[in-house]
This record gives structure tokens, sequence and C-alpha cells, in this order.
């Protein structure tokens, strides 16, 4: 089955035969996956009222396990946004009830964001409906196909999740 990257490698390969453009044949499709994905995540977000930065934020605190609190720095590492981004954004949950914001008991300075009851269960049913959609994308691979790619992408990705600082 022929596919847009298909296409795009041959008109390269057609112009540029000088060049070696086998790179293209797995990122390009690992971009317009991505694409693909983004779209798959807003459906699923905007079906529960969330925005994708929103269902990060929330997601962040949920896998935090009870009492589904972080510090906001603690947030900032686990989202990669700069600080006064999320300070902006724990004031926007805030004011939709999704968290709290709380004195930090170790840090008379310090506060901790948690998860309100609302917020934990807009997470918990934005990622069931997330994970439908990314089960049908899924679909047309096997179990050991998708432990296959899920390994090689991996080893793609690990060097960058691994860059100190």
């Amino acid at each position: 089955m022929e596919d847009e990257v298909d296409r795009l490698v041959a008109a390269w390969r057609r112009e540029r035969p000088d060049l070696d453009v086998e790179p293209l044949e797995v990122l390009s499709r690992v971009s317009r996956l991505a694409r693909h994905l983004d779209r798959a995540r807003r459906l699923a977000f905007s079906e529960h009222s969330l925005e994708p930065w929103e269902f990060d934020v929330l997601t962040s605190l949920r896998r935090a396990g009870a009492p589904y609190q972080l510090s906001p720095g603690q947030l900032l590492t686990q989202t990669l946004v700069t600080s006064g981004t999320m300070t902006n954004r724990i004031d926007r949950l805030a004011k939709k009830s999704l968290v709290e914001r709380l004195p930090d008991p170790s840090d008379r300075r310090g506060v901790l964001v948690r998860l309100t009851e609302e917020g934990r269960d807009r997470a918990d049913q934005a990622l069931a409906g997330l994970l439908d959609q990314e089960r049908a994308i899924l679909a047309e691979l096997s179990r050991a196909q998708r432990a296959e790619l899920a390994a090689l992408l991996r080893q793609l990705t690990a060097p960058f999740d691994n860059i100190p600082g």
C-alpha cells in the first residue's frame, strides 16, 4: 500500500538523485503520524471540554497518585513549559475548579497544586477517550508489531529524553 511519503520520496529521488533521501521514509512518516495523533488527541480532549495543555497538567497530577498533588516545579519538569506558562496554566485550571492551590507544609513560601475531584474525573474520562482513539490508530498492527514499534521508537526518543538539564 502506497502512502503520501512514498510519493514524496519518489519525487525527491527523481529530482535529486544525488541525495540519499532514505531518512525521509522514516521521519516524514513519524512527522505525519504526529499530526494525525495531535488531531486525535484534540478530538478526545474536546469531548471532555479540555485543551491538550489542560490534559497534560491534570494527568501529571493524576499520575502522582493520592492525594494527586505536585509542586509547580514538579509540574514544570513533567510538562516542559516555563515557570510563567505554568503559573498561567495553574491559574486557569483553578478558575475552572479543576485544581486547587494549597500551602506546602514542607516549605512556608511554597505551594502545592492538587487535583480536585472534578479535575480527576475529567482527566480519567479524557484518558479513556484518548486510549479509544489510540487503539483505533494502532488497530492494523498486531500486538507483536506494536511492541516492536514501541521498542524502535524508544531507541530514537531515549537520547532526547535523557539529555541533562
